[in-house]
């Protein structure tokens, strides 16, 4: 793992801390999770691998983060405060899916690349996965999902609460 690596993984990691405290949905604040996966598709997003069964693990692995992203959004309080605008509030159930789901991501990337390496050729091989930016393009989109989902159903949830500040968000202020 390289520097920047780490430096992706730590900050969607520590945007639960953002989470779980009273925020203003802002477009600044729902699109930051969007924007470091962004990032991190730009560096390393270099093909879409679809022989053998990459497709599959593609569809698995993107599943599986869109149930993480609205697992997370629906365990996320959203209400309309006094300033007319929508607000979050990320629980504890809400944090951990986030820290799981990034969590994992991070783990499988320290194992691939601190001597995990032969046993995902050895499953990749057993699986018709056909490479390395096969599972690269895999992570990625599972990351891709979870932030996306997430951001709908919140987007969801807000525009419910009866916020004008949910429907004119591109124009509202970033919170404090």
């Amino acid at each position: 793992m390289t520097l920047t690596d780490y430096v992706i993984d730590i900050a969607l990691i520590a945007l639960v801390i953002r989470q779980v405290r009273d925020r203003r949905m802002d477009l600044r604040s729902l699109l930051l999770p969007v924007v470091l996966v962004a990032a991190a598709c730009a560096l390393y997003l270099k093909a879409l691998p679809t022989a053998g069964n990459d497709l599959l693990l593609d569809l698995a692995l993107g599943g599986a983060g869109a149930v993480l992203g609205v697992a997370t959004a629906l365990t996320t309080r959203v209400w309309r405060a006094d300033d007319g605008y929508a607000h979050s509030k990320a629980g504890v159930t809400a944090a951990i899916l986030w820290v799981l789901g990034v969590g994992s991501r991070f783990a499988y990337e320290e194992y691939a690349t601190h001597g995990g390496a032969p046993a995902i050729a050895r499953f990749s091989l057993q699986h018709n996965i056909t490479s390395t930016q096969a599972w690269v393009t895999a992570v990625l989109l599972m990351a891709l999902a979870e932030v996306l989902f997430r951001l709908g159903v919140l987007r969801i949830k807000g525009s419910v609460a009866g916020s004008a500040g949910v429907s004119s968000m591109a124009v509202a202020a970033p919170a404090p």
